[in-house]
């Protein structure tokens, strides 16, 4: 049985002040065993709307939980999808303050973004024609964290809280969509000096364009259009890393190009 609106509303706020405090929650499949997709999604669209009270802007979307790596690392066999937001967005190469980013617990991740020209709506939507609406794609640390303790979290957890989303942020490079084999893209990401994770761009359900295509056609299913403009991310290549105070990450996708970024308390 569905969650009632005014429990719905209760968990959306809860996990809005975990946000704020830098605090973790108890998995919410540990209080609400009932609990389906759809009154995560429910939830996340409150949490949401909290943000845009407080000033917020959408300006893109992102895929979740699409390669093998993170599936299995995580516990969650499905992928999911969040929002993301202008204050989510920091620039290449900087340095990210723990306390005063909000980051609770986070994780470090390579991926592909999508930079959209023309809007797409779902259902429908196929592979080829997310690469006609692209405008261009750049290299992307996407930054996610869990208000859920200790990253305990099923699929119904990490949808309510926006996919575990966190930060993100692109490398400057702008690659035209179709001038690399974007499943064949390898990525090398460095931690601290050190070769920390390597992945390729079929990680993601076989291309990175048909991971954006689930994306859209998920999302019309909710009458959620991808708009011109919008940054789509199109999930992790490899598994999450771990970060803490100190930490620097350099990631390199073959053909298209670099990113960094450094955290600092």
């Amino acid at each position: 049985m569905a969650l009632a609106d005014p429990r719905i509303e209760t968990l959306g706020d809860e996990l809005h002040a975990a946000l704020r405090a830098r605090r973790t929650l108890a998995p919410l499949t540990e209080r609400e065993p009932g609990i389906t997709i759809g009154d995560a999604y429910k939830i996340s669209s409150r949490l949401l709307a909290r943000r845009q009270a407080e000033g917020e802007r959408v300006v893109g979307k992102k895929i979740g939980v699409t390669s093998k790596p993170v599936q299995d690392m995580l516990g969650v066999h499905q992928p999911d999808f969040g929002f993301l937001t202008d204050r989510m967005q920091v620039a290449d190469g900087s340095t990210v303050s723990l306390s005063g980013s909000g980051l609770i617990q986070p994780r470090a991740e390579g991926e592909i973004a999508f930079v959209l020209k023309r809007d797409l709506r779902g259902p429908g939507i196929t592979a080829e024609q997310v690469l006609d609406a692209t405008d261009y794609v750049s290299p992307c640390f996407e930054i996610v964290d869990s208000r859920i303790r200790d990253w305990q979290i099923r699929i119904q957890d990490t949808v309510a809280d926006n996919a575990s989303c966190g930060l993100f942020l692109l490398g400057p490079q702008r690659i035209a969509p179709r001038a690399v084999d974007l499943a064949a893209v390898s990525m090398r990401i460095v931690k601290n000096g050190a070769l920390a994770a390597t992945g390729i761009g079929s990680a993601v359900q076989g291309h990175p364009a048909a991971a954006v295509a689930w994306l859209a056609n998920t999302l019309g299913e909710y009458g959620i259009p991808f708009l011109a403009g919008e940054i789509i991310l199109s999930g992790s290549l490899a598994p999450l890393l771990p970060a803490v105070a100190g930490d620097y990450f350099e990631l390199s996708l073959a053909g298209l190009g670099t990113a960094s970024l450094r955290f600092a308390d």
